[in-house]
């Protein structure tokens, strides 16, 4: 049996695919359009009641959520791809922090700027919210810059961690005004790297066609 991967393309899903196919695992990929708002659909709630994505079916059935979980996860099991290092392996604790760190400042942000309506009323209040989020973000990935060792982020090499930063550093918040070409260099470098390794350029291409 395969996976099953639930997700949008551009969203949280790209990674977990990108780990997917680094891995070299079977899976099946069903779209659920944020558009549509198919994620608050009762099909999907029966799948993630928290109706977000990525939602990640295993081959026993078991649905598993929480992106930087899935990274984990996979790559505990298929230790030969290597996606993170091992647990006594120099760079596992710093690859958790900043996976953890991903997790926690910035991608819980992205709500506040993408549904500003959810915190603040009036047009003012909402243009607010969604500034003060943008500016957070922004801060939390220079603090990730920081600590990017170059050409990946940790100085072991390659790892799921690069494939998460790569992602964020895609989204809208980050591309604004040339904001990330002017700032986070050293990501934008993993980025590259990552989109040019075989097993992940076609799933790359899908989720972010306009580079």
């Amino acid at each position: 049996m395969s996976y099953v991967l639930y997700g949008e393309y551009g969203s949280g899903a790209a990674c977990v695919e990108a780990a997917l196919a680094e891995a070299g695992a079977p899976y099946e990929r069903y779209v659920v359009s944020l558009e549509k708002n198919e994620q608050r659909s009762a099909a999907y709630r029966a799948i993630n009641p928290s109706g977000k994505v990525p939602a990640l079916k295993l081959p026993s059935g078991e649905v598993v959520t929480e992106t930087s979980a899935l990274l984990i996860l996979l790559a505990e099991r298929h230790p030969e791809a290597k996606l993170l290092p091992l647990p006594s392996a120099p760079g596992r604790a710093q690859a958790l922090r900043w996976l953890a760190f991903l997790a926690a400042e910035v991608y819980p942000i992205v709500e506040f700027v993408d549904y500003p309506e959810r915190l603040a009323d009036g047009e003012e209040g909402m243009a607010a919210i969604k500034l003060r989020a943008q500016e957070r973000m922004r801060e939390r990935m220079l603090a990730a810059e920081r600590a990017v060792a170059a050409p990946w982020f940790l100085p072991c090499g390659f790892s799921a961690l690069d494939i998460y930063v790569a992602m964020f550093s895609r989204w809208r918040e980050f591309r604004l005004d040339g904001w990330r070409e002017a700032h986070v260099p050293k990501i934008c470098a993993i980025t590259e790297g990552v989109s040019r390794r075989s097993a992940i350029t076609p799933i790359w291409q899908k989720h972010f066609p306009n580079g």
